[in-house]
């Protein structure tokens, strides 16, 4: 039995949504074993004075690589012997248009979005047993159902992570094992900044982007990285959601409540 109450693994814990459910957690008392190809005190390659929780864990690896996969879950059962909660929360995206996207881009998205999550569940579903059951939480995105052009590749593997959530959900039932994704709208971080920066939203410069983008949103702006993140652990935690399983909660303020001819 692991000597701490609660633990969770977070993948992508360097960017800007994976940074803030690393607070929002280790705020509630969890221990946070965090995953990023990045170091955690870099952000966009600039130094950055916040630290990782000194009563957690970090590890810098891709996961991408199924042998990085394999170390990284080799490091955490030396942290703990039980995880109450997976977050599937890494992402790359690329900006092109499909005929112009290689097979090497293509799959290296499905990678590091799709087949990562397939490759930590299997390897943290051990963990999550030893504890009695507990929580995954998918970050998949409202591309996923409703999307733009020039992002196919993105789109289809937040859309196949849906369904990858909810067949997780019907399978690990029996083991008390909770499966939900979140669907992030346009939030405000480092990944978002760069994709306006390809020239994904029209406008002359990046605020001006991001102004347009906000105008689109019911609530009239992009949301804040640690919006998301206490959704995250309103699906993390037992509870407050014991009762969902299986189900996608969009979080976009808005933006997909619209129709699209207004």
């Amino acid at each position: 039995m692991s000597k701490y109450r609660r633990v969770m693994l977070i993948t992508g814990a360097a960017g800007g949504i994976g940074r803030a459910t690393v607070q929002v957690f280790s705020g509630h008392g969890w221990r946070v074993i965090g995953v990023d190809r990045k170091p955690f005190d870099v952000v966009q390659g600039k130094p950055f004075g916040e630290t990782f929780p000194t009563t957690g864990l970090f590890i810098q690896s891709d996961i991408a690589n199924p042998e990085a996969l394999e170390t990284i879950f080799r490091q955490a059962r030396g942290y703990t012997d039980q995880l109450n909660a997976l977050v599937n929360n890494a992402a790359v995206q690329i900006a092109k248009p499909l005929l112009e996207t290689s097979v090497e881009e293509w799959d290296a998205v499905m990678a590091s979005n799709l087949r990562s999550v397939f490759l930590s569940t299997k390897l943290a579903y051990p963990l999550l047993k030893a504890a009695g059951g507990g929580a995954i939480v998918n970050v998949s995105s409202v591309h996923a159902v409703q999307t733009s052009a020039n992002i196919a590749a993105y789109a289809a593997s937040k859309g196949g992570l849906l369904a990858l959530t909810r067949a997780l959900a019907i399978e690990f039932a029996q083991d008390n094992i909770r499966v939900n994704a979140i669907l992030p709208g346009a939030v405000d971080t480092p990944m978002l900044r760069a994709g306006l920066g390809r020239g994904h939203v029209a406008g002359e410069d990046i605020h001006t982007r991001l102004d347009n983008l906000a105008r689109k949103t019911v609530n009239g702006r992009v949301g804040r990285p640690e919006e998301i993140a206490h959704a995250i652990y309103f699906l993390a935690d037992e509870t407050q959601s014991s009762f969902m399983t299986g189900q996608a909660m969009i979080v976009d303020g808005g933006a997909t409540a619209r129709l699209s001819t207004e």
